[in-house]
């Protein structure tokens, strides 16, 4: 090879020597480059790793710090719990789910104090165990084993109801035990003793109240016999006194006494009363009842009274109400008597209303009643309203007593009223009058259809001065289709066409001659019936002429119905016949007094009256004289009228017969109504007796075989019976 040929190949070898060494040259820089990179990058996370770790330790340094005060706080707040817990005197444990006991306070463990066994770690069977073989438990008449197994079938139930048991020192400690959701078991046993104790004494105390209670009952029940008793003889006496020929100061006297009786009777009811409503004792019998005869009776025992000071009762039934309503008779009677025999007593002339109205509910037999007691007396100042209501409060002040009474009739009448589930009201302007109402609903009874009216009456002549009264009833005439013709005066009607088909008459018409009335009536041609309005006794006397009806003041609708409906155009006096038997009437009464006073209420009777002096001589003369009816007494010595009258029931049972047995009773407190009835006696007459309560009785019980118990039959008021 040639030297040239040597020097260009040396000449390219060093060239490719050279761009070899530039590449490697430029790789390793760019190998230094990505180093160098990489470096810094490794340079940074050590950098980043380092502050993350200095982050991490002070987090952990913060937590083992906040961990050791939460378990300082833990420790702190055990130890605070457990304090609490043993400062109180109940026992508390908790037990794990496998019954073994993990704590308990002092209290707890104390009642077992002795017993070295009993602490944490112990099971619960183990514990009733133990308490009841030492003893620790009074077990009473209960088997060791039966008492452990009814413990630990009540430890394992799925709940608990609170078990007290008693200790063998007298405690008494109230088991509490509840499961919680992670199957521990809290105990807790509650040391009642004191309570146990304050609850035998209030037991105790109660069982004193409540005999001294009973003690204030028979005491005030058996004061109400005993002074009920001579008050018969008193009243009864001065009752028919009355009836015998005496001068004006003698039937002064008579009236005073007979006045004074009834006050006291009156007293001792609203004494009565008020225990009872005091004791919280008062009940509520419901039956059916006449709303609108309850009414009547009650101005009828009134109208006496009334009719002394001049002052007219008067009745204002709504014509299109029910009177046949479901409630407590006797209560409702005693809330009217208080209403309307207050506003007789402050009214010193002029008038007293009753007003009835009601309104059906809807899709219901209720009914909404309203009725008020109008008068037009003395009224009551506004700032004396409420104070009426209260207790032993009268409108006058204990200095300035007109009107006695012991100011306890409104009082019983209010809790009357709400008892029945109602509210009392009144308005009142002084020196004009006074209206007291109460509301009140009550179920309604069907009635019996009313009786039809003959065809031939239809127009009719109303005589009456009262213009109230005659408002009324012209108002309930109209309704059963009646032209009505109203006359203030017996003149008035006189000078009239006389074409009426039926004449009512008030009997007591001023500047009138009744009987010269209607003798003028028939002499010129009237043959029209005549009902006679009379606000006198249940038995008026009866008028010597042809077609007078009677009819008692205030006027019953029913009663009107039934009188208009038994009219004739002429109407003879009905000829009595009297043939027949005797009444036999058999009295059981003790009281001396009493038998005297009963004998001469019915001696104008033509009946045969037996006397019996106790129970067994009335069961005795039942089984051979033969009685048509009984009074009986119920306090007798020997036998008493309600075993008498049980005797006598019993015989009949044997016989088939039922003799009407009445009781005569001092005993007046409430339920003793029902008591006496239910030992099987018909009706209830409390002493003192009323004579036409008596008379009453007895003409409705004459057997149809006996010949008429009165002489010469009065004429009967349609509204008496």
């Amino acid at each position: 090879m040639s030297l040239s040929d040597r020097l260009s190949q040396e000449r390219r070898a060093r060239l490719a020597a050279e761009r070899l060494l530039e590449l490697k040259q430029a790789e390793l820089f760019e190998a230094n480059r990505k180093l160098s990179r990489h470096a810094r990058s490794l340079s940074d996370q050590i950098i980043v790793k380092r502050e993350e770790t200095e982050v991490l330790r002070d987090e952990n340094l913060r937590t083992k710090q906040d961990l050791e005060k939460a378990t300082v706080a833990v420790h702190i707040a055990e130890r605070r719990l457990w304090d609490s817990i043993e400062t109180i005197e109940d026992g508390f444990a908790v037990f794990d789910p496998s019954d073994v006991m993990i704590a308990a306070n002092s209290a707890y463990l104390r009642v077992f104090d002795g017993l070295e066994d009993i602490k944490p770690g112990i099971a619960y069977p183990d514990i009733v165990r133990l308490a009841v073989e030492e003893g620790l438990i009074d077990i009473g008449e209960t088997t060791r084993d039966a008492f452990i197994d009814a413990a630990l079938a009540r430890w394992h139930a799925p709940t608990r109801d609170p078990q007290t048991i008693r200790l063998w020192n007298n405690q008494f400690v109230k088991l509490v035990d509840r499961r919680s959701s992670d199957g521990d078991m809290v105990s807790l046993g509650l040391n009642i003793t004191s309570t146990i104790r304050y609850e035998r004494r209030l037991k105790k105390a109660r069982s004193k109240a409540e005999a001294a209670n009973r003690a204030k009952s028979a005491f005030l029940a058996n004061m109400s016999h005993e002074i009920r008793t001579p008050m018969n003889g008193m009243v009864g006496m001065a009752d028919l006194l009355a009836d015998t020929d005496l001068d004006e100061e003698q039937t002064l006297y008579v009236e005073t006494i007979k006045s004074s009786g009834e006050a006291l009777l009156n007293l001792i009811n609203d004494i009565l009363d008020y225990s009872k409503i005091e004791a919280s004792k008062l009940s509520l019998h419901p039956e059916p009842f006449d709303l609108e005869r309850c009414i009547q009776d009650v101005m009828m025992l009134l109208q006496p009274t009334a009719a002394q000071k001049g002052v007219d009762l008067i009745i204002d039934y709504d014509m299109f109400m029910p009177t046949v309503f479901m409630g407590d008779q006797g209560r409702m009677r005693q809330v009217l008597t208080n209403l309307i025999g207050n506003a007789v007593k402050f009214t010193p002339a002029g008038h007293v209303i009753v007003r009835v109205v009601g309104l059906p509910e809807e899709n219901s037999t209720r009914q909404r009643i309203h009725v008020s007691v109008e008068d037009s007396g003395i009224g009551i100042a506004p700032d004396m309203i409420e104070h009426v209501f209260g207790e032993f409060n009268q409108v006058e002040g204990a200095h300035n007593r007109k009107f006695e009474g012991t100011g306890l009739g409104l009082a019983i009448t209010r809790q009357l009223v709400q008892l029945m589930g109602g509210e009392i009201w009144v308005d009142s302007e002084e020196g004009i009058g006074s209206c007291f109402g109460f509301r009140l609903t009550m179920d309604v009874v069907e009635e019996e259809a009313t009786p039809a009216l003959p065809t031939w009456m239809h127009k009719a002549a109303l005589v009456d001065h009262i213009h109230a009264h005659a408002l009324i009833l012209e108002k309930h005439l109209t309704a059963l289709g009646f032209d009505v013709s109203p006359f203030s005066s017996a003149d008035d009607v006189l000078a009239s066409a006389l074409d009426f088909h039926v004449y009512l008459i008030d009997a007591k018409l001023p500047d009138a001659d009744l009987k010269e009335t209607i003798s003028t009536l028939r002499a010129r041609g009237v043959s029209a019936p005549v009902v006679l309005m009379t606000a006198g006794p249940t038995k008026a006397e009866r008028l010597d002429m042809d077609g007078v009806t009677i009819l008692q003041k205030p006027l019953l609708r029913a009663d009107l119905w039934q009188a208009l409906s038994k009219l004739l155009p002429v109407s003879p006096p009905a000829q009595e016949d009297r043939g027949g038997r005797v009444m036999r009437i058999l009295a059981a009464e003790d009281n001396k007094t009493n038998q005297l006073v009963f004998s001469k209420m019915i001696k104008a009777l033509d009946i045969d009256l037996r006397f019996a002096n106790n129970g067994r001589e009335a069961v005795d003369l039942y089984q051979t004289f033969r009685p048509d009816m009984i009074f009986m007494d119920i306090s007798m010595p020997e036998v008493d009228g309600k075993e008498a009258t049980r005797q006598i029931r019993a015989i009949e049972q044997e016989s088939g017969a039922h003799v009407p047995i009445v009781a005569l009773t001092a005993h007046a407190m409430a339920g003793d109504d029902t008591e006496i009835l239910a030992a099987g006696l018909d009706h209830y007459m409390t002493k003192p007796l009323r004579k036409a309560a008596i008379l009453d009785r007895i003409l409705a019980e004459r057997p149809d075989g006996c010949r008429p118990v009165l002489p010469e039959q009065p004429v009967e008021v349609m509204a008496g019976e």
